[in-house]
């Protein structure tokens, strides 16, 4: 079996299907809180943390970026020596996981806010604190595995700059809420499953950590997505201008934490602005992969209206505009 028909095999499709009347979206909230039950992970019981296979050695070859990668396919990067090269790539997948847990953080906050609203017989209410234990449990395995590279990690001021307010809309404005909650998700789901499905060898400790982070972020995309097809139709005038104002600059920001060296690894490693420029700049391939990642939540706000052609000229300028039905 093939490492694509394999991942398929493991992932729900429930982001595949339409729900629009209330008892398929009340259905649908009923499986997806019923997998949580039978098809739930846990962050020390199910990765072998303590297996000989899965240490981590910061020279590891299997960490280096491979050449589809925008950074590793510079000439600067390929120069580099090979203990170098695969500590850069692991200094990388580390950071993005100190993001992950200090977006996680924000998530699960904005969630039990969103919960605290809802009426006591919300089919949503269940569901919510199921995503917000199993994002706990991906906290705890990202936690672990930053302590266990021993690599210091500096995630972007902006993440613990805006946390507060983003939570605060959960309760005020989970419209806006939710579409942060998928610019952080869709692009990390984007970059794990190509991973998965790639033909680079991956270090056992990063391919079961991502199969279990994407297996159950199926679920809580899925929830996302068909909470906004539900809800932001109904969003008119003052609100409709901000929510397609801060989904796109929100949009942008989370895809490029996800997808750079943060400004620590940059400084760590010495990397040249001219080689950021080659692997980031405009026309870049790294500019081309976040509209690649973008691509599900960019159908889904052309979908909803959040995107449109009197706003395509903002998402031009970001560098996250393509048109509908196009990956770039």
């Amino acid at each position: 079996m093939t490492a694509a028909a394999s991942l398929a095999g493991d992932l729900p499709q429930e982001e595949q299907t339409r729900v629009d009347a209330d008892e398929a979206y009340h259905r649908l909230l009923a499986r997806l809180s019923h997998q949580s039950v039978v098809k739930h992970y846990d962050a020390y019981a199910d990765v072998p943390w303590d297996d000989p296979a899965y240490a981590i050695h910061p020279d590891d070859p299997r960490f280096e970026l491979s050449d589809k990668d925008p950074l590793g396919a510079t000439a600067w990067y390929q120069q580099q020596p090979q203990p170098v090269r695969a500590r850069i790539g692991l200094h990388m997948i580390a950071t993005f996981a100190r993001i992950g847990w200090q977006f996680e953080s924000v998530l699960k906050r904005g969630l039990l806010e969103f919960a605290l609203r809802l009426p006591e017989n919300a089919p949503e209410f269940r569901y919510c604190y199921h995503e917000v234990i199993e994002e706990a449990q991906h906290s705890l395995i990202f936690h672990e595995f930053v302590q266990r590279t021993g690599l210091a990690t500096r995630p972007p001021r902006i993440l613990s700059i805006g946390d507060r307010l983003v939570v605060s809309f959960a309760r005020r404005f989970p419209e806006l809420f939710f579409l942060f909650v998928l610019a952080g998700e869709d692009p990390i789901d984007y970059t794990q499953r190509e991973m998965l499905q790639g033909e680079k060898d991956l270090h056992p400790l990063v391919e079961r950590i991502s199969r279990i982070h994407v297996t159950e972020e199926a679920r809580h995309i899925a929830f996302a997505r068909h909470f906004l097809r539900r809800n932001v139709p109904k969003v008119r005038g003052p609100k409709l201008f901000i929510l397609r104002l801060r989904t796109a600059i929100v949009m942008t920001i989370a895809s490029r934490m996800m997808s750079r060296p943060s400004g620590h690894v940059v400084r760590t490693y010495g990397i040249p602005r001219e080689v950021l420029r080659e692997a980031y700049g405009p026309g870049s391939k790294g500019s081309e992969y976040i509209k690649k990642a973008l691509f599900k939540l960019r159908e889904l706000c052309w979908e909803l209206g959040v995107l449109n052609e009197r706003w395509a000229g903002l998402w031009k300028r970001l560098g996250i505009y393509a048109p509908k039905g196009s990956p770039v």
